[in-house]
């Protein structure tokens, strides 16, 4: 069954030890203005899987991030979400993975909670059992397929 949240309201992620991310809902309208934002679109076309999962995932952030904790300059000090820190907090291998893995992969599971059908483990027939007869090891063995008429 599909669970729906109707409040809306932004949520805490935490992508570090002391380190959270308030962050808007992950909605179609959000997905969508990523997916036309200028950074996103001036990827070159020739850009690698990894190259364009940073750009889409640094300007969804953008978008998103509302307020955080345990985020400061290098004297320390607390610093505002803005869209060069918000770039350079992604940049930090642990911190983009733990935001595709707590906000970006919640839509995915999403799809995957719609679908009330499980796949089958190996392909499409692994589920399935034969329907056909097994051919008779014995019989095969003891006479030859015929040639198969011509005309």
């Amino acid at each position: 069954m599909l669970t729906l949240d109707l409040t809306n309201a932004p949520r805490w992620h935490d992508l570090a030890p002391g380190v959270r991310v308030q962050l808007r809902p992950l909605t179609t309208a959000l997905m969508v203005a990523t997916r036309s934002d200028p950074a996103v679109e001036a990827v070159p076309e020739d850009a690698s899987d990894e190259e364009r999962a940073v750009a889409f995932a640094k300007a969804l952030a953008r978008r998103a991030a509302l307020t955080w904790e345990g985020i400061g300059d290098a004297d320390g000090n607390p610093i505002d979400p803005s869209p060069d820190a918000i770039d350079a907090l992604l940049d930090i291998w642990p911190i983009f993975e733990a935001f595709q893995l707590t906000y970006v992969s919640k839509g995915l599971l999403l799809e995957q909670e719609k679908n009330v059908s499980t796949p089958s483990p190996n392909g499409p027939s692994a589920g399935a059992s034969g329907t056909a007869k097994p051919a008779h090891p014995t019989r095969a063995a003891r006479k030859p397929a015929q040639t198969a008429r011509r005309g």
